[in-house]
């Protein structure tokens, strides 16, 4: 029995096509495989854009984080109609969305607790397939004067050079610093040397008079906080 043609999406409903269903009813009503295909634009001689899009999703277990850590090599190997410039199209999308969220944090009064930090740090780490350690410089008030990056390692952990961390303290004026790192394994644990490097950043404050508020961890959308378990 001869299969039926499967519709493309130009001969879809109008108000089921991604475009179009954005324009009338906002970019809120789209799920994300529709939002995926819009940037994507076509699919592949199997599949329309949008069941690639819900294909992509699902492989990422339908989330947004997941897909990000994918490189656009592993994207163009995995994914039948995605080539280098469709996958260069998803990453820029999904930094243009992370860096949106940076933007929102200079409105903060100032850093209260540790889900304040998370907020400031996490979408600067979420995605790495690395190591990287972040320190934000905050005034007497607890406002972020500057967030930097401040070393990046390997997959397994990165090396902190105290000295330098202080020194751009004292360069900058700060009273207070809290650092942030990531795990790309997932797991926000702290290691031994977490545990070593978190020490010597909090004496190394102390001796100067400046205030340690507390180090992140980040990983899988959670994280772990020093201060929050009194180990500064």
């Amino acid at each position: 029995m001869e299969q039926p043609r499967r519709l493309t999406i130009r001969q879809w409903a109008e108000d089921d096509r991604p475009r179009e269903k954005m324009q009338r009813h906002g970019s809120a009503a789209l799920s994300d495989a529709e939002l995926l295909a819009i940037l994507i634009g076509s699919g592949n001689t199997d599949e329309t854009a949008v069941e690639l899009s819900r294909r992509i999703l699902r492989e990422c277990q339908d989330n947004l984080n997941e897909l990000a850590r994918l490189s656009i090599g592993e994207l163009c190997r995995r994914f039948k109609g995605i080539g280098e410039a469709k996958a260069i199209t998803i990453k820029a999308a999904l930094e243009l969305g992370n860096r949106r969220k940076t933007h929102e944090v200079p409105e903060r009064a100032s850093i209260r607790h540790s889900g304040d930090l998370f907020r400031l740090f996490e979408p600067l780490l979420v995605d790495l397939p690395h190591e990287e350690l972040w320190v934000a410089l905050l005034n007497g008030a607890n406002r972020v004067m500057e967030t930097r990056r401040l070393t990046q390692g390997g997959t397994q952990r990165t090396v902190v050079d105290v000295p330098m961390l202080l020194r751009l303290a004292l360069e900058r004026s700060a009273s207070g610093i809290a650092v942030a790192h990531n795990h790309p394994s997932g797991l926000c644990t702290p290691s031994p040397e977490d545990r070593g490097i978190t020490r010597r950043m909090k004496a190394g404050c102390e001796a100067i008079g400046l205030r340690f508020l507390d180090h992140l961890i980040i990983a899988g959308g959670a994280y772990y906080s020093f201060a929050d378990e009194g180990e500064v």
